[in-house]
């Protein structure tokens, strides 16, 4: 347990936090909720945080066209089916179903969800019968579901279908979603890549959630290496009209169930891009409190720089709805925000005409002066907190489902390749070449059967690698780290220098199987 005493000078009893949880949660009701409820920042942006919202283990959003294959890749992660699963063709998924760990396979419908006060989804009971008939939580026993939450949604309609109204907000809805999950996951068919007006509003909604932002082109493997470069091309095109970012968002390739690969052309990049979003969701335990911590900062922002400076009274409100976008840019200006920290100008003046100005109270300095002290003090210690949580607690990581199957054993990525390979015969790998590096080395003049530093540097530069590059294959080579390479480690230093030239990165350590023969057990 770590605690932090947070004493600004005045004599009161330190304020003693257990966990980042613990802090986080006395942070905003003591410091930030004052403000946000005095000024109804909760009528105006987003609902009050409750205890769940901390507890709440990492969430991961799914959002995507209908049959882009979202269910799919949740059974895919999961190597299971959960309760509630439907997957077909057509628009199958017609509820949000939050995926959630429990000791019996379950399903709770969505009004006694918002009920519950372990849950993070109270207030998502402002959305209405409409919406809460449509949200259900599929709970059930799955080493995956230990460290994380899945929330898959309904498929988002295009052509026709996008014309019948779903009898809620679908993008508040997301959007409300995005501010509290970790991770949010655009899927798109490699065969259906237009983008509908309800999936460009939806996209358009999840602004300032850029960061959380992954995308999928999954069902890669229905089509050959170069219509899928030119798929990809036109899937980053659409993006860069309605993702308003200088950053290109990262986009995963490949085919996210267990089934045969249809065109096996493109296996090897399909495992890689697998990997890489694995290890991304893998990762959403170990930040999770670091997450959390940033969106307090962000929604701290928004209330203590937005909220005061744009009420006034009844008798101004007109006025100030008219002139309501000269306002955010006088107020960006005076208060150096940036204007991607302001609410969107039209949903504001429509939640500006429906409220009674009488009612907005003046600016109450002790209140802006707490959070301004929490931003500049109390966050500070609260993240040297959260680096001793990392270092005191075991490497935290999602485990079982797909994420187990490619972690150890030949079906591991890259099992078996670059400076793995060989990893499991019984001779030494670099023997087979050994012959060839033989007959270069013995041009290099050898003394005592090694060859100096300086002979050797002449032969390894002609790979042309960077002197950093060679350098740490000098190291490796170098077993018995005596400045000289006989003619095992010679060769064994044109095997990796191959090992580099193929595309594959360097081992830290030599591994066992790499050892020379004559070396090993010294």
């Amino acid at each position: 347990m770590f605690r932090w005493a947070n004493n600004d000078g005045k004599k009161k009893d330190p304020e003693l936090f257990q966990t980042v949880s613990d802090g986080l949660k006395r942070l905003y009701r003591t410091k930030l909720f004052p403000l946000e409820d005095t000024y109804r920042f909760h009528d105006f942006h987003s609902p009050a945080l409750e205890d769940a919202d901390f507890d709440n283990k990492p969430m991961v959003l799914l959002v995507g066209q209908y049959s882009t294959g979202k269910t799919t890749f949740i059974r895919h992660l999961m190597e299971q089916d959960f309760p509630g699963m439907r997957i077909g063709p057509e628009p199958t998924t017609d509820s949000f179903i939050a995926v959630m760990h429990g000791d019996q396979e379950s399903l709770i419908p969505g009004n006694a969800l918002v009920v519950d006060p372990k849950k993070p989804f109270r207030k998502l009971n402002a959305f209405g019968n409409a919406f809460l008939n449509r949200f259900i939580c599929a709970q059930m026993p799955n080493p995956v579901l230990d460290s994380i939450s899945i929330i898959d949604t309904p498929g988002i309609l295009s052509g026709e279908k996008q014309r019948i109204s779903r009898g809620y907000d679908f993008a508040a809805v997301l959007e409300w979603f995005a501010e509290r999950v970790d991770r949010i996951i655009l899927l798109f068919d490699a065969h259906k890549l237009d983008i509908s007006d309800e999936f460009s509003e939806v996209i358009r909604a999840l602004k300032n959630h850029e960061d959380k932002m992954r995308v999928v082109l999954n069902k890669a493997d229905q089509i050959g290496t170069q219509q899928l470069m030119r798929v990809y091309g036109a899937l980053m095109w659409s993006l860069g009209k309605i993702v308003n970012t200088p950053e290109v968002i990262r986009v995963y390739i490949g085919s996210f169930w267990a089934q045969p690969l249809l065109v096996a052309d493109n296996r090897k990049l399909f495992e890689a891009e697998e990997q890489d979003l694995f290890r991304d969701i893998q990762g959403l335990p170990r930040n999770a409190a670091l997450r959390k911590l940033n969106d307090l900062i962000k929604r701290a922002r928004l209330a203590k720089k937005e909220m005061p400076n744009v009420f006034g009274k009844e008798n101004k409100k007109k006025e100030l709805i008219a002139n309501l976008g000269d306002i955010y840019a006088r107020i960006e200006k005076e208060q150096q925000i940036s204007p991607g920290d302001f609410p969107k100008l039209n949903k504001m003046q429509e939640v500006l005409a429906g409220q009674d100005f009488t009612k907005f109270q003046g600016v109450k300095p002790k209140l802006l002066e707490a959070v301004e002290d929490m931003l500049a003090n109390d966050i500070a210690k609260l993240m040297t907190l959260v680096r001793q949580e990392e270092a005191a607690m075991p490497s935290q990581a999602v485990q079982g489902g797909a994420f187990d199957g490619t972690m150890n054993g030949p079906f591991g990525h890259g099992y078996g390749e670059g400076a793995s390979e060989g990893i499991d015969e019984l001779e030494w790998i670099v023997a087979k070449d050994k012959p060839t590096y033989d007959e270069i080395f013995y041009t290099l003049s050898p003394v005592n059967g090694k060859v100096s530093g300086a002979m050797a540097k002449k032969e390894m530069v002609k790979s042309k690698l960077p002197n950093n590059v060679l350098g740490k294959i000098w190291k490796l080579a170098d077993v018995d780290n005596d400045g000289f390479l006989d003619d095992e480690e010679f060769a064994l230093a044109n095997h990796l220098i191959k090992v580099k030239l193929e595309g594959h990165e360097l081992p830290a350590d030599l591994p066992d199987h790499l050892v020379p023969p004559s070396k090993r057990g010294q």
